[in-house]
């Protein structure tokens, strides 16, 4: 299991580190783009970013839940498994959406939206991290 809780690690340190530039690089930097080449970019940033999150996320959700059913009445383990949770629905329920919509139509309000909710995502993962941290002292 050691070498479970090894990958997991590395995989949340890893995206808490992506979440961090996204949230304070990234998102921001959205709004520069203008108007006119919004669409192109959005879609290229969605597909792109698919890549680069998507396969970690992934192996991060399935270790977690290897670490949750193996040591099933650990709170550190139901604390991790709950922002992971939290994690997937803000990224299904809100980015995501968010995503959607600039795609159709860059709108300030909508970029506005996606950095000030991306914070859901970038706590959650910094908690993850530091809880991670405590699980291996």
């Amino acid at each position: 299991m050691d070498w479970i809780l090894a990958i997991h690690v590395f995989l949340t340190f890893y995206l808490t580190g992506v979440i961090w530039f996204v949230q304070i690089v990234h998102y921001p930097l959205m709004s520069k783009v203008g108007y006119d080449r919004f669409k192109d970019y959005e879609n290229s940033h969605t597909w792109l970013t698919t890549w680069v999150v998507g396969p970690q996320m992934i192996a991060e959700l399935g270790t977690g839940v290897w670490l949750w059913l193996a040591d099933f009445y650990n709170p550190e383990h139901w604390m991790n498994i709950g922002l992971l949770l939290i994690i997937w629905l803000s990224t299904f329920f809100i980015q995501s959406k968010l995503h959607k919509k600039l795609i159709q139509e860059f709108k300030p309000e909508w970029h506005r939206q996606l950095v000030r909710s991306n914070w859901i995502r970038t706590v959650a993962w910094t908690a993850r991290s530091l809880l991670l941290i405590w699980l291996l002292l």
